[in-house]
């Protein structure tokens, strides 16, 4: 038996913060760049730059080296075959001005050190400084793949006189993320679940928490329509769990009218959230990554928008936000939700083809670069 070629790949994101929906790209990536190197007879090694490197070796098993601490970056880049950037909205300046110059940092001594750069179905924007646009332009255009998650990300691209032909759309890699191992799929696992169970993924976003007190109403206008288990799933935590708290302190006439409230436990195992999700009959969510688990799993999902990438999101799937951070009608909610709860096989019937190839296209960044690594041979 001939023993497969070892490519060493260096992974750049923002990993080891312990934000479920960022472990989950990660877990995602990891898991089709073993699966597709595989496939091309060759074995990715990946090195992942980690703010707590121990935690990602002993979460994924793979090696890690700290982010922040460039001469670990630049030796674990000197002795790999490339990097991978992504996924994930890294290039963005609305949450720090420190983001762009970070990622594009790590890109740069990779192609001074000559290596390959793949950008991974990464969400490019907002960058809202202009300055940023000659930097990034130019450092793309260097890279060996660029893909990203949505077509405007890659429409920014090309205002920033990128070629639109080199740019490849692909979904979140969390589209291909499997279920754990022995996991029972979703059309059995609620079996002797008395109540359908809704799922609820909040986040404080607004100062006044308007959504979050609009969801409550409309979750309790459910309640007094028919019976439901309301289970909270909080993605980041500390945060999310916080959140739920506050919508379920605002609902608590639900339990007395025969529905159930209940809080997920904190997980940092992507899987174990994704098994979480799939036991759900519907979904409500702010996280892009809970309604990217709720599509993976094919539960029926509503959306609230807090950011255009929700939007961005739902629209692949031929869906608009059921609101928005700013305005959100607990009536649309309601009715929503039960209509969702009805006819959850004709959502998924009108969703199959969508959802099927949204899985398929998730891998293409890995074959992608598995391809790149074996033609070298």
């Amino acid at each position: 038996m001939v023993t497969p070629s070892v490519t060493r790949l260096v992974i750049s994101g923002y990993y080891g913060f312990r934000n479920s929906g960022d472990e989950a790209v990660l877990k995602s990536i990891l898991t089709a760049l073993e699966e597709e190197g595989a496939r091309a007879g060759i074995r990715i090694e990946p090195i992942v730059l980690s703010v707590d490197p121990e935690w990602t070796t002993s979460m994924y098993g793979v090696k890690a080296v700290h982010r922040m601490k460039l001469g670990e970056v630049r030796r674990a880049l000197k002795e790999s075959d490339g990097l991978i950037s992504g996924g994930g909205s890294l290039l963005q300046d609305a949450t720090s001005m420190k983001s762009i110059p970070y990622y594009l940092g790590i890109i740069k001594i990779a192609q001074w050190l000559k290596k390959p750069v793949f950008i991974y179905a990464q969400g490019i924007g907002p960058v809202n400084r202009g300055v940023f646009h000659p930097f990034i332009a130019g450092i793309f255009r260097k890279c060996s793949y660029v893909s990203v998650r949505d077509n405007e990300s890659a429409e920014l691209l090309a205002s920033m006189r990128l070629n639109r032909g080199n740019i490849e759309v692909v979904p979140d890699p969390v589209m291909g993320l499997p279920l754990p191992e022995g996991m029972v799929p979703r059309e059995t696992a609620s079996a002797g679940e008395e109540l359908p169970v809704v799922g609820i993924s909040v986040r404080y976003w607004n100062p006044e928490r308007l959504e979050l007190i609009q969801l409550a109403a409309g979750l309790a206008a459910l309640a007094g329509q028919m019976m439901v288990h309301f289970r909270f799933l909080p993605f980041h935590v500390p945060g999310d769990d916080e959140a739920s708290r506050f919508v379920i302190e605002r609902m608590e006439s639900v339990q007395s009218l025969g529905s159930v409230v209940s809080v997920a436990p904190e997980t940092l195992d992507p899987q174990a959230m994704l098994a979480e999700v799939s036991r759900c009959d519907a979904l409500i969510g702010m996280r892009l990554h809970s309604l990217i688990y709720a599509a993976n799993q094919r539960v029926p999902l509503l959306g609230i928008s807090y950011d255009p990438k929700i939007d961005h999101f739902l629209a692949r799937l031929g869906s608009v936000p059921a609101g928005t951070s700013d305005q959100l009608d607990p009536h649309i909610v309601a009715s929503e939700l039960r209509g969702l709860l009805k006819d959850g096989d004709a959502w998924r019937a009108r969703n199959a083809a969508r959802i099927d190839n949204l899985k398929q296209e998730a891998r293409r960044p890995a074959e992608r670069i598995a391809e790149f690594f074996k033609n070298r041979g």
